[in-house]
């Protein structure tokens, strides 16, 4: 059994390519005490992503790197590695970023790439997850904190917290109700890695 990492504060890099509500949820938190992380990068896929606003009116470093201008996703990739290694980033965490992670991170930041997934995973992987979930009937829903491996939402589980799902729910009522567990869970995740009690065996982690 391998311990992802040792106790300590973390630095971390934020990934986003949209709004930024869980990486602003996260800052929030590290302001309140409440993550022992520093966040030192955010990085966007996306010039108008409103996520590297929040990073700038935070005093973050936000970064657009733009992957048209590289010739495939493995030079997109080493730039980004690069900006993160430069910062000695122990674990980046993914936030609303719209990309599969490809060989090239995953190679640099095995088993320390995060991502929460609105969806209790394995079921409903992929976009639109709440409103999958409310076409099949479940009862109920949640969302999913975990590794990145290679494929589209199929890495180890962290952590999970179930939502109810109501008769009267749409896709808006779901995900706002969904979005508060994500901003807790994905905090205390986080913060399990920070004191060092996260775990992995095989594909299964375990919690100390």
């Amino acid at each position: 059994m391998m311990r992802v990492m040792e106790p300590g504060r973390l630095k971390l890099a934020v990934l986003a390519s949209g709004r930024g509500s869980n990486f602003l949820a996260l800052w929030e938190a590290i302001q309140k005490g409440e993550l022992d992380a520093e966040i030192c990068l955010l990085i966007s896929d996306k010039e108008e992503a409103p996520a590297l606003g929040k990073a700038v009116d935070a005093g973050i470093t936000a970064l657009f790197i733009d992957p048209r201008g590289y010739q495939n996703r493995e030079q997109y990739e080493a730039e980004i590695v690069a900006q993160l290694v430069a910062r000695n980033i122990d674990i980046v965490v993914l936030a609303g970023y719209m990309r599969l992670v490809g060989k090239v991170m995953l190679d640099a930041y095995k088993m320390r790439i995060v991502n929460i997934h609105p969806a209790l995973l394995p079921s409903f992987t992929g976009l639109n997850a709440q409103q999958q979930a409310l076409d099949y009937g479940v009862k109920v829903s949640g969302c999913t904190v975990h590794f990145v491996d290679e494929g589209m939402d199929t890495g180890p589980i962290i952590m999970q917290a179930v939502v109810v799902v109501y008769p009267n729910d749409n896709e808006d009522s779901l995900s706002a109700r969904i979005l508060v567990e994500e901003h807790r869970s994905y905090c205390q995740a986080l913060q399990l890695l920070a004191e060092g009690r996260v775990f992995i065996k095989d594909r299964t982690v375990h919690i100390n």
